[in-house]
């Protein structure tokens, strides 16, 4: 902090001598004409000391972006020639640029980034991508102040490197046109006069050639993914849909309702892990759960000697029955009447514009790989040697499992862990890191821990699954924790510990289509892959493995593989809400403290205990809290986490304010319903409000109130 008030304060000091003393004066088109002989006779005399200064006075004025380049750059030509003039002021332009550049980053790149993270996390992310190019544009084009560049994109994430040499070779033909303009100083009556229209057009036009020339790369580059591979003149099909999960089923129906030929090729389930082995069925064992919970917790109700068995059979069979009443609204009827054209087999992509399934081949000017993501299965010893258990296949269990692993602290495994318990299993969650739920605050993962253990679950954290051992009917996990071994008898065993892409099976490899290094379909920022036609969306191609996410996905791959040609979107994921539905809840939109910390953005922080609630009071719910980060001294929010009954409703009204730009001010604003848990949101607003009063407004107001009153 010390050594940047001191480079703000010789900044400030130098900038204000400038002015001060005014020294523009010499930065002047006459003074330049004026002394033009007197410079050349010194020049004459002290060639290199003419030189030296020059340089460095050209270097101090560009880093501190002051105004006189332009002259300089005349006197350049006019004392130096063409040539030499050329070089020494190209150098020196380019050196005090980046050194402009550089100071822009040190004093207000980490400030900018706090305030407008979000923002300026998109905007770094092009600039990753093109950034080069976008330089290289605005620095062929003079009329684009070059000392704003400088400063704009020191707040880049753009290596220095690149900057100095796209700068160097940017800014030398209008470095050259001014340099030779200087040659001919005795003919400038004004700087204007030295652009013409027809120059700047000229400019204009060499400026978007880099852009011009980046299309033409991405041209041959499709051209050549191509090759080996005949287009076809016509085609049956619009889009071909591999995948009858969210992301599929969504990806369908749009190009239904915009009368395209959609066909969806399904192999297994319509509806996807999602209705099938995720969401749905979890979600109706955890109300099973929830409700024997309730049950031997009844005397806080009031209630005494509530009685409940679980028949785990029936609970099994609720669950299938639940599936099966949401089943229809993921069915090929439903959809064959929405215009999609529905086939149950296995798809095999064999061109960039051909899939084949049952025997026939689809012609298609586009593809979307919708086929999601199966469980990921660790290679523990002796695991394979038991029938363990996945989110894919427990589903299908008859028999109460008495005494139970869960291997994984993530959102699958924490749900299936406090569920399992609740409907009467022993269970035991190991998990290798150092809390569960790792993606969440240390705070709200410990609240969900110390559940956990009050209902009497193990907890095994800093755990590592070693190997599986089979002795008769005797299991045994061996695991290591703090330099120990720990062995742990169980009758079922569920692995929970990950998801990983389905990228295999089905041609990609055969095809060329480029894998990711996390395992999933590589795509850029349009949902296609290398190939521009195909496109990938879901588990399949990430960064977020929710059934929501899919669906928000769909519509891009959707609109951009029919109507591409015209206009693209890119993906936006601004604002990705998801929850993990253990008791109590935990739901999340934007940064949390722990992301917020990691990516350097500052923050307030504002919290609200459930606990004071009424409404979570009258239902002995009054756990929990609501955290808010929000940018310093404003009250544009950053982030939310809520831990309570009903997070995942609650969180809505947060991703609706982030997606509208809404501060807290508006939620404080707005008129909650009394009693209900959502007065969480606008309690927590009203903290914020709280900590950010006028004090010395009130003051006032409190001196007139007094003057009233006599």
């Amino acid at each position: 902090m010390q050594n940047r008030k001191l480079v703000i304060s010789v900044i400030v000091v130098l900038v204000a001598a400038f002015f001060f003393f005014d020294l523009g004066r010499f930065f002047s088109l006459e003074f330049l004409k004026s002394e033009q002989a007197a410079l050349a006779d010194l020049y004459a005399a002290r060639p290199i000391m003419v030189i030296a200064a020059f340089f460095l006075i050209y270097i101090v004025v560009t880093a501190l972006s002051l105004p006189g380049a332009a002259i300089l750059t005349l006197a350049g030509g006019a004392q130096f020639g063409l040539l030499l003039g050329l070089v020494i002021v190209s150098f020196a332009s380019t050196i005090g640029a980046t050194l402009a550049f550089l100071v822009s980053r040190y004093l207000l790149r980490d400030t900018i980034e706090s305030r407008f993270g979000d923002k300026i996390r998109t905007f770094n992310d092009n600039i990753d991508k093109d950034g080069a190019f976008y330089l290289f544009t605005v620095r062929l084009v003079p009329i684009f102040p070059f000392f704003l560049v400088n400063l704009v994109m020191g707040l880049t994430r753009l290596k220095t490197g690149v900057f100095y040499i796209v700068s160097q070779i940017g800014m030398l033909a209008g470095t050259a046109v001014f340099v030779n303009a200087g040659t001919q100083l005795a003919k400038i009556d004004s700087l204007s006069g030295i652009l013409s229209p027809g120059l700047i057009f000229s400019f204009a036009l060499l400026g978007i050639f880099p852009l011009i020339a980046k299309k033409i790369v991405d041209m041959i580059k499709a051209k050549k993914i191509y090759e080996g591979f005949t287009k076809p003149e016509k085609f049956d099909h619009d889009i071909v849909v591999l995948g009858g999960g969210s992301g599929g089923l969504v990806t369908s129906y749009i190009g239904a309702v915009v009368k395209a030929n959609v066909t969806l090729i399904e192999k297994h389930q319509m509806g996807g892990d999602c209705l099938n082995t995720g969401c749905v069925p979890s979600k109706a064992l955890i109300r099973s759960g929830k409700l024997m919970h309730n049950i031997k917790n009844s005397q806080k109700y009031g209630v005494e000697e509530a009685t409940g068995r679980v028949d785990f059979a029936k609970t099994m069979q609720r669950v299938h029955e639940v599936i099966a009443k949401i089943e229809p609204h993921d069915s090929i009827e439903r959809y064959e009447g929405l215009g999609v054209n529905v086939v149950k087999g296995e798809g095999r992509i064999t061109s960039p514009w051909t899939v084949e399934v049952n025997g026939t081949t689809l012609i298609t000017r586009n593809i979307v790989i919708a086929t999601g993501g199966s469980p990921f299965v660790p290679p523990i010893p002796g695991l394979d040697q038991v029938n363990y258990l996945t989110s894919h296949n427990l589903w299908e269990l008859k028999t109460h499992p008495k005494r139970l692993i869960v291997l994984g602290g993530g959102p699958i495994g924490c749900e299936l862990t406090q569920a399992f318990h609740r409907l009467g299993s022993e269970v035991v969650q190991v998990e290798r890191e150092g809390k569960i739920m790792g993606r969440e605050d240390a705070d709200v993962a410990d609240m969900v821990l110390q559940r956990f253990q009050a209902e009497g679950i193990d907890v095994m954290i800093n755990t590592n699954a070693v190997a599986v051992e089979v002795n008769g009917d005797e299991k045994v996990l061996v695991c290591e924790r703090d330099g120990e071994n720990v062995r742990v008898e169980f009758d079922e065993i569920i692995v929970a510990v990950g998801r990983k892409a389905n990228v295999t099976g089905f041609g990609l490899e055969e095809l060329g289509v480029e894998i990711s290094e996390r395992g999933t379909v590589a795509v850029n920022e349009y949902l296609q892959t290398n190939f521009p036609n195909i496109y990938a969306v879901g588990d399949v191609a990430g960064p977020y493995q929710f059934t929501h996410v899919a669906a928000h996905q769909a519509w891009y791959a959707a609109v951009n593989s029919l109507f591409g040609s015209f206009k693209k979107f890119r993906v936006d994921y601004r604002v990705i809400p998801w929850a993990t539905f253990t008791d109590p809840e935990v739901a999340r939109v934007g940064l949390n403290e722990t992301d917020a910390k990691a990516q350097n953005v500052a923050y307030e922080l504002t919290t609200y205990g459930i606990d004071d609630l009424d409404r979570a009071i009258a239902d002995s719910s009054d756990y929990g809290v609501v955290k808010v980060l929000t940018v310093p001294g404003k009250d544009k929010i950053l982030g939310v986490t809520i831990v309570g009954e009903h997070a995942g409703d609650l969180i809505a009204e947060y991703v609706l304010a982030m997606k509208h730009g809404l501060g807290l001010n508006k939620i404080l604003g707005t008129i909650h319903i009394y009693p209900t848990l959502s007065e969480s949101n606008k309690y927590a607003a009203g903290e914020w409000k709280r900590a950010h009063q006028p004090e010395k407004l009130l003051g006032w107001v409190k001196k007139f109130h007094a003057w009233r009153r006599g």
